[in-house]
């Protein structure tokens, strides 16, 4: 039974292409010429599908932001489990910026479409898809390929965008929001009235983590490197700021907790902050690995754990999505009933057009992006 669904063609030819195939016979036939691309040829019974383009910002070569490009590639088609999404919006993540400089954990094959995150409307669905459907409003996740005019996405990495969320603020909430819901609640545990650190706090994800550490009913320490930043934090509901600029953050920490210290500390940054942060940590306090921001790898000595009485705890979103999906889709509508309620905003500090996604990744390259940096796809 043909459900709505693009029948297939390989991705490996050229747009524009044609290629035949046997044409199935039996009662599903009258629908089949309303399918998109699909040409009927006289008997033997054939059909012709025509490879239309999209235009895709690509990495042809590793390097700087600078050196991407935007052309045509084929219109993808939906595999078994797989949704086709037509793209509205996307943003900037910063593994988006590593890997196109081969300095990230998944290094796909040259060219590659880049970009991770991706929201649009479902255009057609493979075989087996249960829980999505045609014309569905979606964000959607993949390692790479989502700064295109259409993007192929794995139904367990795709979620219905909240009621009433127009499609920038879509593209600035899914990966933050959930990365940040991830590592409070199922990894760092964090309780009401606790105290939450989060370095990089002007980030997206770092505002995220300010904004569902409140949800959660904690107090929250922001740390960014400026004022302006600062500033930010606190319009998101920050209860305290550290400059770590400016400011001593292991004294700082150790004030505005009366000595105590953080029960959590939510770290994108990584480098020469996080063993500061372990030392503000309190007694059996909980330091959760998001990130390296600042693209130093940090190498801890391990007493300060056994002192601190403290855990290390790495928070790898893409693998929690990927192994635990009903985790994902719970965390998901948690995160729509706080937007609902009013308890999540996301900060949107640039937007650009799809021709210059590398300008929007250079935002981000030179530290210059507070909250999001949202790629505009459809006008």
């Amino acid at each position: 039974m043909y459900r709505n669904r693009l029948l297939p063609s390989p991705l490996a030819c050229k747009a524009g292409s044609h290629v035949l195939y046997a044409l199935p016979t039996g009662p599903s036939l009258p629908s089949l010429p309303s399918l998109p691309g699909v040409h009927f040829l006289p008997r033997p019974a054939l059909y012709r599908v025509t490879l239309r383009p999209v235009k895709a910002v690509v990495c042809r070569h590793y390097g700087p932001p600078q050196s991407l490009v935007v052309e045509n590639v084929p219109s993808p088609t939906a595999g078994p489990g797989d949704v086709v999404v037509a793209a509205n919006a996307a943003s900037i993540n910063f593994p988006d910026l590593l890997i196109i400089q081969n300095q990230y954990q998944i290094k796909p094959p040259l060219p590659f479409v880049v970009g991770s995150e991706v929201v649009g409307v479902v255009k057609s669905i493979g075989e087996g898809v249960q829980t999505i459907n045609v014309g569905d409003k979606v964000t959607g996740f993949v390692p790479h390929g989502a700064f295109a005019d259409e993007v192929r996405v794995p139904e367990n990495q795709v979620a219905l965008i909240p009621n009433g969320m127009d499609w920038k603020g879509a593209a600035a909430f899914g990966l933050v929001y959930s990365t940040a819901e991830y590592a409070l609640c199922d990894r760092g545990s964090l309780r009401e009235g606790e105290t939450l650190v989060v370095l990089g706090a002007a980030g997206g994800v770092g505002l995220a983590a300010i904004e569902v550490g409140r949800a959660l009913g904690a107090r929250v320490i922001a740390c960014a490197s400026s004022s302006d930043k600062l500033a930010v934090c606190r319009d998101h509901g920050a209860t305290a700021t550290v400059n770590y600029a400016t400011e001593d953050l292991r004294e700082r920490v150790r004030i505005l907790t009366n000595g105590r210290g953080a029960d959590v500390v939510f770290d994108p940054v990584g480098g020469g902050y996080t063993e500061l942060a372990v030392k503000s940590i309190a007694w059996q306090g909980r330091l959760l690995v998001v990130g390296f921001a600042s693209g130093d790898i940090p190498l801890l000595a391990l007493n300060l754990p056994l002192l601190k009485g403290c855990s290390i705890v790495g928070v790898h979103w893409g693998e929690y999505v990927r192994r635990e999906p009903q985790g994902y889709a719970s965390s998901i509508k948690k995160l729509a009933a706080w937007y609902a309620a009013g308890k999540l905003r996301p900060h949107i500090s640039a937007t650009f057009p799809l021709e210059r996604a590398w300008e929007a990744l250079e935002v981000m390259a030179e530290r210059r992006a507070i909250g999001k940096v949202v790629i505009r796809i459809v006008e």
